[in-house]
């Protein structure tokens, strides 16, 4: 109960704890106050509310101090990254940040009277213990860049209907770039050796087509100035930076990972400029785009060469390429699904009259947490006459990413020594055995950490003799 100090302080914190808005790298950064919370009827001092612990506190959304009281919709909570009440009675839910969170690093023993939450809008590439059942079922909220997930962040990098219909450079201007000598499609990567195996991809489909490549990967092109090849130009969206690269009429848009609803500033980003995406990555895509005409999917076409002869076709035939810039027309955003999708969601991009999502979730959890209390209390009154609240427990579909395979070719094709395959396959299974041993631990309510790599062992041996 070290912690019962910092819980119980009676000064009124308010709801003025509503961070800057946690601003994706490749969107524009920008400042303003901070957004104030609705408010709501609870009237219970700071020492009788439930505390939501962040574990990951660099994620913690508030600032500058280490714990807030906010003011849920629903009810309040208090809010902190003080890991001192981790073991506290009042301390209800624990959130943790998806990337940052390591089976062997888990607090143990798990609390009966504690949730834990996931906020993971990243890649599944940074940690692949949440696609597999044992590894998510560990959570009992989730907020991920699937539509299934408790919370979901799918369009994280949209900013709303009005960035698709941002002006594309007119047809006769992309026209004369080529005649310049560059190339209909472009290429910006410098994040290699990834899950999705991109880079193999594209590799064979510069055998058939021109791509000008300007990022560290497959590099065969430099960028016309020094300012313009730093990475944070790119970054944050910068205007000469868009200018240039929207004078192409193609760009190679493929995710770092595979996963439905996985969809990020490489798909967006050219929707906006008006050049078209080639894409890999989420495979349910099609289901977000504002019309049945407005991306190439490239496993749409059998090989690397026969979308590079679409790629030249469309290069080649304008009145057939500007059929999939027609969505920026007035009515062209066709998608109901996609309209009251961003109607539908709550916080905003880079919108400060609008919550972000961490505050967003935090509140998220604050009300289920309070609703949560009350029906404990409601069963313990009736002595057992109404039923205790059951446990929520995180589905594999809030997450669920496959394995990651070659991106050209099959895994039997490749040498023995192929580092994505050692690399990536070998990470996706062991995160399987991570989120086995972690589970067993909690069922036998283990509470030391340095006992993981025992059970790991255990599931090595196990899987040995299976086999």
């Amino acid at each position: 109960e070290g912690g019962a100090g910092l819980a119980g302080a009676e000064e009124p914190c308010g709801a003025e704890g509503w961070a800057q808005d946690a601003v994706p790298p490749g969107a524009a950064f920008v400042a303003a106050a901070s957004y104030r919370g609705p408010g709501n009827n609870d009237t219970r001092s700071n020492k009788a509310l439930p505390i939501l612990l962040w574990w990951s506190g660099s994620l913690f959304p508030h600032f500058p101090g280490d714990t807030e009281r906010i003011d849920c919709p629903r009810g309040s909570c208090l809010v902190t990254r003080s890991r001192r009440v981790a073991r506290h009675r009042r301390t209800k839910a624990l959130i943790f940040y998806g990337t940052d969170f390591r089976a062997y690093e888990a607090p143990l023993p798990r609390l009966p009277h504690q949730t834990w939450a996931l906020f993971h809008e990243e890649s599944p590439m940074n940690n692949y213990v949440l696609s597999h059942p044992p590894g998510i079922q560990l959570f009992n909220y989730t907020a991920t860049f699937r539509r299934e997930s408790d919370y979901p962040l799918t369009l994280q990098w949209l900013p709303g209907v009005g960035y698709l219909r941002g002006p594309a450079v007119p047809l006769a201007e992309k026209d004369a770039w080529r005649r310049k000598g560059y190339a209909p499609v472009l290429y910006m990567q410098s994040h290699c050796d990834v899950p999705s195996d991109r880079d193999r991809y594209v590799r064979e489909l510069m055998k058939y087509i021109q791509v000008d490549s300007y990022g560290k990967c497959l590099h065969n092109r430099e960028l016309p100035s020094e300012r313009l090849r730093d990475t944070s130009t790119a970054t944050t969206e910068d205007s000469e930076f868009m200018t240039f690269i929207a004078r192409y009429k193609f760009h190679l848009a493929l995710e770092n990972a595979i996963c439905d609803d996985y969809m990020t500033e490489k798909l967006w980003r050219p929707m906006h400029l008006g050049a078209v995406p080639v894409y890999r990555g989420s495979p349910a895509v099609r289901d977000w785009m504002p019309n049945n005409l407005s991306i190439i999917l490239i496993d749409d076409f059998d090989s690397p060469q026969e979308l590079a002869k679409y790629l030249d076709f469309l290069d080649k035939n304008g009145e057939e390429y500007m059929k999939y810039l027609e969505y920026k027309n007035h009515g062209g955003i066709k998608n109901q699904f996609l309209l009251e999708s961003l109607e539908r969601r709550e916080w905003g991009v880079n919108d400060m009259t609008l919550p972000n999502y961490l505050n967003g979730f935090e509140c998220f959890i604050c009300d289920r947490e309070n609703t949560r209390v009350k029906e404990e209390q409601e069963h313990k009154k009736s002595h057992g006459k109404i039923p205790a609240p059951r446990p929520r427990i995180a589905q594999f579909k809030h997450m669920g990413c496959p394995m990651p395979t070659p991106g050209f070719g099959s895994v039997e094709d490749l040498s023995g020594g192929d580092g994505w395959k050692e690399m990536w396959l070998q990470d996706y299974w062991q995160s399987l055995d991570q989120g086995e041993a972690l589970t067993a631990m909690i069922h036998r309510n283990e509470s030391h950490q340095g006992r993981f790599w025992d059970y790991m062992h255990e599931i090595f041996l196990k899987r040995t003799r299976q086999h």
